[in-house]
């Protein structure tokens, strides 16, 4: 009974080593009696809380224009939002998609990015809280 539950499971590695994983182009690895899948890139999410001075939130939708538009033309970056909560116009929250870490870490080091927090340093009230996550699985209803 062993033998016929084992040869299967077998014969499914030895096909997934011999041609790889196809939609990635990678294939996997066996050392010494291991067998490694490939490694999946993880989509990331950045959810940044801010709170602007009343009297600075349209100085700081200006100031935002720029990094908006120049982070959403990254090859990394899915999307990159922001959001004015409609009950109180001084919360703001900026959400942003992104394909992978190696793209977060781009999107970090571009120029616009550093430029962008001693811009907005007048308008803020307080540091952003911020968040960053990787998406373990998505799942679209």
């Amino acid at each position: 009974m062993k033998v016929k539950i084992l040869f299967p499971l077998l014969l499914t590695a030895v096909i997934y080593i011999s041609f790889g994983n196809k939609a990635s182009g990678q294939s996997a690895k066996v050392t010494e009696n291991q067998v490694t899948a490939p490694a999946v890139e993880t989509k990331m999410m950045i959810v940044a809380k801010l709170t602007v001075k009343p009297d600075k939130t349209k100085d700081f939708i200006d100031a935002a224009r720029e990094i908006i538009e120049k982070s959403n033309k990254e090859s990394g970056c899915i999307s990159y939002q922001l959001y004015q909560d409609p009950y109180d116009n001084s919360k703001f929250v900026f959400v942003e998609e992104y394909k992978n870490q190696a793209a977060v870490d781009a999107h970090f080091a571009a120029g616009y990015f550093k430029a962008f927090g001693p811009k907005i340093s007048d308008f803020v009230e307080g540091p952003a809280k911020i968040k960053i996550v990787s998406v373990a699985k998505e799942v679209n209803q």
